[in-house]
């Protein structure tokens, strides 16, 4: 009963976390609040690849609702005896927090780019990724910030908003993998045999 308690409460902070993420990624596209670059295609590439609106958001939110009907529905049976329904909610259990953690994960590996590359801003030179070339050595410079012109402080703006992407992502996979590693230990503990028993005719 506790272990389920526990997997209720992982699964709704799954929730929030996805939330947050679509929040976030859906702020990345409106520098200081402005819709017009969004429009003139003048975003870093990295926003395009949805992470945190589709990855860490849309299918981490499905994730979450699959797992706590897992968690809560003790009543459904995916087979005719108890135990065997057991096993399989425990295996479902188990791949969902996997794909859980390759979903965040790759909102966590797109939005590290998406920081080091910096934005696409405009400097003296045109339109394009100042800070490309230095291999995030701006993230710890804020002299070098004075070369994105426009949008204004869209370097701010980037660092903060794919920082808290990693965060919430990085949030994601520990919270799917502790999901992953309870119910593997389930599995390999006795809590539930996955081996099917031959019944003798």
């Amino acid at each position: 009963m506790g272990s389920r308690k526990c997997g209720g409460c992982l699964s709704g902070l799954l929730i929030l976390l996805a939330l947050w993420s679509i929040i976030v990624n859906i702020l990345l596209y409106f520098p200081n609040g402005q819709t017009s670059y969004a429009s003139s295609n003048k975003l870093t590439n990295y926003v395009w690849y949805f992470e945190g609106i589709c990855f860490s958001g849309i299918m981490m939110l499905i994730v979450a609702a699959v797992l706590l009907v897992l968690e809560n529905d003790s009543n459904y049976k995916c087979c005719q005896s108890e135990n065997c329904s057991k096993k399989y909610r425990t295996l479902l259990s188990m791949i969902f927090s996997a794909l859980g953690i390759a979903f965040s994960g790759y909102c966590l590996v797109i939005s590290a780019l998406g920081l080091v590359q910096g934005p696409y801003c405009h400097t003296l030179d045109g339109w394009e990724y100042a800070f490309e070339g230095t291999a995030g050595r701006f993230l710890t410079d804020s002299s070098m910030w004075t070369e994105c012109l426009e949008p204004a402080h869209v370097v701010e703006w980037n660092i903060i908003l794919f920082s808290i992407l990693i965060a919430l992502s990085g949030l994601q996979v520990i919270v799917c993998l502790i999901r992953v590693v309870t119910q593997l230990s389930k599995i390999l503990c006795g809590t539930y045999s996955v081996i099917i028993q031959v019944i003798d005719h």
